[in-house]
């Protein structure tokens, strides 16, 4: 395993998760997308499609449409609740040192071809809580930049278990995924990526400090 990356509050940690680690939360995201079915959101007032799939788990999921970015308790198409976060994630979060409990897992599915445009995760109310992310399948070119869009960039792979932590000064970092290198894993059937990023969504009180 490689050694942790740490800078101002960013830390990836390389190999995190073992084989049967991932293997078992896999089989627990698959019974998530059984109940609550991945979805192609769009863009804001454009209604461009995103090339990923999603969907979440969790009191709150992350949406996209042509009203804007936002959370909310249902999913989009079928109106109900999303489903519970798994046992799995939420003692990750724990493990991480991460306060309160987490809200929002955003389940990203990339199929080859599939990328994100650099952004901020800035929808929530409170960012005093870091942002938890963790790459299942296929490796991906993950770049990462500064809080203001024009700053400079770099990136690192991503590879299945990897975990990565932004928080403190890193907490709104522009990131993104540049592409997803086809067949590196076999972790799941067919190929393709998953990546979970658990939120804190809105503040909470008497919570540990980072």
């Amino acid at each position: 395993m490689a050694d942790t990356i740490e800078a101002a509050g960013l830390a990836i940690h390389p190999g995190l998760l073992s084989p049967a680690e991932q293997r078992a939360l896999l089989s627990d995201i698959a019974a998530v997308i059984r109940k609550a079915p991945l979805f192609r959101p769009t863009m804001p007032r454009t209604g461009k499609p995103f090339s990923v799939m999603m969907t979440n788990c969790g009191p709150l999921g992350w949406v996209s449409d042509k009203t804007g970015y936002r959370y909310q308790p249902r999913h989009p198409e079928t109106g109900k609740p999303w489903p519970p976060m798994p046992d799995r994630l939420v003692a990750l979060w724990r493990s991480l040192g991460a306060p309160a409990e987490p809200e929002a897992c955003l389940v990203n599915m990339y199929d080859e071809g599939a990328k994100l445009g650099m952004h901020q995760d800035s929808d929530e109310r409170t960012y005093d809580a870091p942002v938890v992310s963790v790459s299942l399948g296929d490796t991906a070119v993950f770049r990462m930049g500064g809080t203001t869009r024009r700053g400079p960039t770099r990136s690192v792979r991503l590879s299945s278990g990897d975990v990565v932590v932004f928080g403190g000064e890193s907490r709104l970092m522009y990131h993104g995924i540049d592409r997803v290198l086809s067949g590196s894993s076999r972790l799941i059937d067919g190929g393709g990526r998953i990546n979970l990023t658990l939120r804190r969504v809105t503040p909470w009180s008497d919570a540990p400090s980072l």
